[in-house]
């Protein structure tokens, strides 16, 4: 039973034991597809917090939304073993989950990491997928964004005050992110940190970011173009900040000649990743997943 918070908090153990988080939005009996939510790299469900309130409770087709937190975030536990945080644990993960759920099938918002699951996920399972929404994030990553990534995430200031936080979330990100707004950075701010006796501390196992030492940012990364293509008949909406480091124009003109049917979004003023409750995103992703169903019949 949702919360007077909108949600839900539901507890599950992955196929290791370790106990994982979701968040639930909406009763399980609304029609049309459930809605997954997958954050990135160091992020928690709090990411679509708001974006879920507005699938789930307004619009003509209101649904079923769940956001995952990944091990080691959120209220996720925090795994032990570093090599256990990677892209096809964490998408098993995911399974996991729906299947304690009893989800067969979904649509899809993948940001950044998100996104990159999203691509396991159609090797693995790929009837799980009925629709996808990759957030700032496709089959090439930026090795100079990912980089970057690395370069903030390896510093640790210790705010003291939720203003100090807000403050210091600005200046790393506020060049990337011009139209965001003080309350923007505010909503932001909360949902990538938790307050701890003393301070702001970001809401991760900080064990993450040895995950990305050892990566030679001076050469092209791998890319998932087979697993991309496998996605060619799921309907699909790439959005990408104007500003992004990680998502190149060149990668999205890609990404729309192997994928004919893909819809693109721009959002100006916004690096990695956009905000997806802001603007008009809520409703042009509730309008691509309705758009969806009906051409499957639904």
């Amino acid at each position: 039973m949702a919360t007077d918070s909108g949600f839900s908090d539901f507890f599950y153990p992955a196929a290791d034991g370790l106990r994982l988080h979701a968040r639930l939005y909406g009763s399980a009996d609304l029609a049309g597809w459930p809605v997954v939510c997958l954050p990135g790299l160091t992020r928690n469900c709090r990411d679509f917090h708001e974006l879920a309130l507005s699938l789930s409770q307004q619009g003509l087709f209101p649904r079923r939304v769940v956001a995952f937190d990944y091990r080691g975030r959120g209220q996720s536990a925090d795994d032990a073993e570093v090599k256990n945080y990677n892209v096809v644990t964490e998408a098993n993960d995911v399974l996991a989950g729906l299947d304690a759920l009893g989800i067969a099938s979904a649509a899809f918002i993948g940001t950044s990491r998100g996104g990159l699951i999203v691509h396991v996920l159609g090797s693995l399972r790929p009837t799980v997928l009925r629709a996808i929404v990759l957030n700032d994030i496709g089959p090439v990553i930026e090795a100079a964004g990912l980089a970057h990534i690395r370069d903030y995430l390896g510093k640790n200031p210790a705010p003291k005050s939720f203003a100090e936080t807000v403050a210091a979330l600005r200046k790393v990100h506020g060049a990337d992110f011009p139209a965001l707004t003080h309350d923007d950075w505010a909503r932001m701010t909360r949902a990538l940190y938790r307050e701890e006796t003393g301070g702001w501390v970001p809401d991760f196992d900080q064990k993450l970011v040895e995950t990305l030492e050892g990566i030679d940012f001076s050469q092209p990364l791998p890319t998932l173009w087979p697993q991309f293509d496998e996605l060619a008949a799921v309907p699909m909406l790439t959005i990408r900040g104007a500003n992004s480091r990680l998502l190149s124009t060149e990668t999205l003109a890609g990404m729309t000649t192997r994928h004919p049917g893909m819809e693109t979004i721009t959002v100006d003023g916004q690096g990695h990743a956009p905000l997806l409750e802001t603007g008009d995103l809520p409703h042009s992703i509730a309008r691509f997943f309705r758009d969806a169903e009906e051409r499957a019949g639904l």
